[in-house]
């Protein structure tokens, strides 16, 4: 069996890469898919470099999502997004948010989202390190 070192490290290069994906995909500044795909839509101006682009996403998309809930499940998931959801009522019940800075807090649900996608990704190597289980998925053969 091959060994995989994961640390911090490891850990930041699959929060980057969901980073990367989720605000390229859509973000409060209006530099993303979404926003190029809108803008592009009302000028009636589509064209193929929106269709390979789209591609490119949904393919990526595709392989975080997959990746998450074979790793966390439906459960591992919902505990993940409850997780986050209650961290940002946490920081709105301190004072630290308000419900009024709309912007703020689109960027801090991008950066969970971000962040349990991450976490999907690296769950196998997490849980590993903790239990010293190991998926069928990591067995060279």
């Amino acid at each position: 069996m091959a060994v995989h070192r994961f640390g911090l490290r490891s850990f930041l290069v699959r929060l980057a890469f969901s980073a990367v994906l989720v605000l390229l995909t859509f973000n409060p500044t209006r530099f993303s898919y979404i926003h190029w795909l809108q803008e592009s839509f009302v000028n009636s101006r589509l064209g193929p470099a929106h269709a390979l682009a789209g591609v490119v996403v949904l393919a990526g998309w595709a392989i975080l999502l997959r990746a998450t809930t074979r790793s966390l499940g439906l459960w591992g998931m919902l505990i993940g997004a409850a997780f986050f959801g209650t961290l940002i009522w946490f920081l709105i019940g301190m004072g630290w948010l308000t419900l009024d800075q709309r912007s703020e807090i689109t960027w801090i649900a991008l950066i969970c989202l971000s962040g349990l996608l991450a976490l999907g990704l690296s769950w196998s190597h997490v849980r590993r390190r903790l239990t010293g289980q190991v998926d069928v998925d990591d067995v060279d053969v």
